[in-house]
């Protein structure tokens, strides 16, 4: 019987569902393991303190947070654990806000990590060099993975059980919980919520002019004017303070906009596309599944509140 230990950090207001979920999941994983008769047990142990540790972990899970802000300022102790679990061969996992954690044991070294999506912006400031994709639910480098939502936990426990036991044991495990296991991404679930605490007044202005406008066509050097700015100036710092060109940031307005009517009307998409200030519903239905993963129709059968 080949054990499979892995270690659940609890440190200050970690998520406790997810806590003891990742306890439970492994427990669960076993079960399936035995039915299955494949020769692999998990030993999943809760710790919230490492120096009462001795033993080396094959993984250790970092979890979402509660409300606290707990994972921005890490215990130096931890970080230094976790570096040594590292290098003597762990894998170091993260789930939401956990990737924080992650990020400040600095083992990432160029690769690419996910959160979620509603603290990219927060990330992105405290980690300005790191390569973030919030698109993606699960990124799995094999020796560092990191996982987005905050229900991501359930995805980063199915992708360790397939890989220490089967594919099978993993889809098994997803019909008792009754939880899907098919591959998804994180942008299917992002909103847009643009920044307008970022301190440059002038672009504060032209926010608000393309938020109030976003159906018509608004050009470059109309909004740059407006703030007697030149369109060179006004793009470099458009885009320091949102992270958005201004067009990007005008097309992803309006596909959002696209994806409130068609979470909460029946109205065709065509009609929605002209709506939100496309004249032509083919290029609105690319740029819809170019930056939300899915076909409008998709985006529909899944998210309809009715």
């Amino acid at each position: 019987m080949k054990k499979i230990s892995i270690g659940i950090c609890h440190y200050p207001n970690a998520l406790k569902s997810a806590v003891y979920g990742l306890e439970e999941m492994f427990l669960m994983a076993n079960r399936v393991c035995k039915d299955q008769k494949i020769e692999i047990e998990f030993e999943p142990m809760i710790f919230n303190n490492t120096k009462q540790l001795s033993q080396n972990f094959a993984v250790i899970l970092l979890p979402p947070s509660s409300q606290s802000d707990d994972y921005l300022n890490p215990q130096i102790d931890l970080i230094e654990w976790l570096k040594i679990q590292h290098y003597q061969g762990a894998i170091i996992a993260s789930a939401c806000a956990g990737a924080f954690i992650l990020a400040t044991t600095k083992l990432l070294k160029n690769r690419s990590i996910t959160t979620h999506w509603g603290l990219s912006n927060l990330f992105q400031k405290q980690f300005p060099n790191m390569l973030l994709n919030t698109n993606e639910i699960l990124i799995d480098h094999g020796d560092v993975i990191s996982a987005g939502g905050m229900m991501s936990w359930l995805d980063l426990s199915f992708e360790l059980v397939a890989k220490y036991s089967s594919l099978n044991v993993m889809r098994q495990l997803g019909k008792v919980l009754v939880v899907d296991t098919a591959s998804r991404k994180q942008r299917f679930y992002q909103q847009f919520n643009p920044l307008l605490l970022h301190g440059d007044q002038a672009i504060i202005v032209i926010q608000q002019t393309i938020n109030l406008s976003y159906t018509k066509l608004v050009s470059i050097q109309e909004l740059a004017k407006q703030v007697n700015l030149t369109e060179r100036t006004m793009q470099r710092r458009f885009l320091r303070a949102t992270g958005y060109n201004p067009n990007h940031y005008l097309q992803r307005l309006r596909i959002q906009k696209a994806c409130d009517l068609l979470e909460s009307s029946q109205y065709s998409f065509e009609w929605i596309a002209n709506q939100v200030g496309y004249g032509d519903t083919s290029a609105c239905r690319k740029v819809f599944i170019k930056t939300m993963g899915l076909t409008p129709k998709e985006f529909r059968m899944r998210f309809a509140r009715s």
